[in-house]
């Protein structure tokens, strides 16, 4: 092979090994764009119109339903599903009997667990919209004693076990600890804790980041703030905070609700 042919070959390998390198380094440059909006894509464990279920941990699962209002038209409202050892927890009910029903068949059908209580968070309609569902299966509801008064007060379906301060529920082989903090969100709003997933159920008390204070008609707006530092307090391992309404998050949830309400 000539010399002049020898440097026109290495010359175009050149080319295309150079053009090749370009068109790695222009994959490299927008991969993480691509992996980032797919890991911005929130994937379901179960999924209809009314109902979304979202794994947040191998044992905990938010569920997601919808109430329509006059002042913020169609709202997703957040509950919590905690299971161990085929036994299954549940925070706040779906806003319909239908919907609860819809997920009663989820939690029994396909993860086959049984539901052996309900935590209320307080006495509105997007906590326990639901409730008759669970009552027609005989689950057992447990709630604030104010949050059974308000509720009869209000004639909505009523919680069937009381607790003042503090309940802590076993569930599987694990517990669960609900207490009631402070007047906030409600006069009855508590909060529910699970210390081996170090996972707190705040619902409507707690605001998800960049929340309005949404709904307060019911609110004690002088203790809010107060109430939630009592709280952070209380649980300063926490790792993922679930709020009554928008994103899960963590710690800051709390002082985000804290400023708002100062």
């Amino acid at each position: 092979m000539s010399f002049h042919i020898i440097i026109t070959v290495l010359y175009l390998r050149k080319g295309l090994i150079a053009k090749l390198m370009k068109q790695i380094l222009y994959i490299l440059i927008l991969l993480p764009l691509f992996t980032n909006c797919k890991s911005q894509k929130q994937i379901f464990a179960y999924s209809s119109e009314t109902l979304k279920i979202h794994a947040i941990s191998k044992n905990t699962f938010t569920h997601i339903s919808y109430l329509n209002t006059n002042d913020f038209g169609k709202v997703a409202c957040n509950g919590l599903i905690y299971i161990d050892n085929n036994e299954a927890i549940l925070f706040d009910t779906p806003t319909t009997p239908d919907n609860s029903t819809e997920l009663i068949k989820w939690i029994t059908e396909v993860k086959n667990c049984t539901i052996t209580a309900i935590v209320i968070n307080h006495f509105h309609q997007d906590c326990l919209g639901g409730l008759e569902a669970f009552h027609a299966l005989g689950i057992p509801s447990y709630a604030n004693h104010k949050t059974i008064v308000l509720s009869q007060n209000n004639n909505f379906i009523v919680p069937k076990i009381g607790f003042d301060n503090t309940l802590e529920l076993s569930i599987g082989t694990k517990k669960v600890i609900n207490h009631f903090f402070g007047e906030a969100h409600t006069q009855d709003s508590i909060v529910s804790y699970i210390p081996s997933e170090h996972i707190l159920f705040g619902g409507c008390m707690i605001k998800s980041l960049n929340a309005s204070k949404g709904f307060t008609g019911d609110a004690n707006l002088e203790e809010w703030s107060k109430t939630v530092t009592k709280i952070k307090a209380k649980y300063p391992k926490v790792k993922i905070i679930i709020p009554g309404h928008g994103k899960s998050g963590a710690a800051e949830l709390l002082d985000y609700t804290i400023q708002l309400f100062q």
